[in-house]
């Protein structure tokens, strides 16, 4: 049996340790994943891009018709009291707000009392190791459920897809989804956003109902802006990925991360072929510098 830590979290509203932290059977969140989660950075104790994940929240919140239970700084002042109760400078800090208690039926109740869930732990930083060379990843088919735009607590089919590539010592799973003529087409990984660089070009997917709109991506595009690099949502097919010539991750605790290779193939052309490329170098330093002038 995992032992748990006495980390202090928030349940509904009071401080306790992680290891007494207690929810009922009936939560609508254990028997059914009804609700949403965000994780946010943190830095220097500091909250990155908070008003954007708060925006996520109430979006995601609103397509599972659950009232918010507090405001934007009813939100602030929660997350700050769990992060400021953590001795790590940079954390991770998972909030989760289900639906609430009641007797098991499939029909959304109404007027119970949503059921809200605060922690922090400390961020894992990217090793220096793979900044510099890059990971490896394998594609598989996108076999989730239809609404990949809501971050719900119901994460099945991220687990399986993304223990296809733990099995085989990958960083990550980038999905690839049919139905559509000229596909499969490429939605996102399993745990974070997908793009690809073609001439000098930041490229991901249209977000849709396939695909989460994380944090970064509205974050790379004002990067882009800022590094004179071409931006755009659009399609990309199997074949766009693997003849890209930078794959990169995007994701809280990856921030954007390059992948190096795919399915045993190296990624790239020519004397980059299978390094991390120019792009990729760009984003990330430029990353760097709003980590340190847009933390709350």
């Amino acid at each position: 049996m995992t032992v748990l830590p006495d980390t202090l979290c928030e349940l509904n509203g009071e401080l306790l340790p992680l290891s007494q932290a207690k929810v009922s059977v009936l939560d609508r969140g254990f028997l059914f994943g009804d609700g949403v989660y965000e994780a946010m950075p943190v830095y220097g104790h500091q909250l990155f891009r908070f008003d954007e994940h708060m925006a996520r929240l109430a979006r995601n919140l609103d397509k599972l018709r659950i009232a918010s239970p507090t405001d934007r700084d009813g939100w602030l002042a929660r997350l700050r009291r769990v992060i400021a109760a953590q001795p790590a400078d940079d954390q991770v800090v998972y909030l989760q707000v289900t639906r609430g208690v009641a007797l098991r039926d499939h029909v959304m109740p109404v007027d119970i009392e949503p059921t809200v869930f605060i922690m922090s732990n400390p961020m894992k930083p990217v090793p220096a190791e793979l900044r510099h060379q890059g990971v490896a990843c394998v594609t598989a088919r996108d076999f989730r459920w239809e609404r990949g735009d809501i971050k719900s607590t119901s994460l099945l089919g991220n687990v399986l897809a993304r223990q296809v590539s733990a099995d085989v010592g990958a960083a990550e799973t980038l999905l690839l989804r049919d139905g559509l003529p000229g596909g499969p087409w490429l939605t996102e990984a399993s745990t974070c956003n997908a793009w690809i660089v073609q001439e000098g070009a930041l490229l991901g997917p249209p977000m849709n109902e396939h695909v989460l709109e994380g944090i970064r991506v509205q974050l790379l595009r004002e990067l882009c802006e800022e590094e004179g690099i071409a931006f755009n949502l659009r399609p990309i097919s199997e074949s766009d990925l693997r003849a890209a010539d930078e794959v990169l991750l995007s994701s809280t605790g990856k921030e954007v991360l390059a992948v190096t290779k795919l399915d045993g193939e190296a990624v790239g052309h020519g004397a980059l072929r299978g390094k991390p490329g120019p792009v990729y170098g760009r984003l990330y330093e430029a990353y760097q510098r709003a980590k340190r002038e847009q933390c709350a």
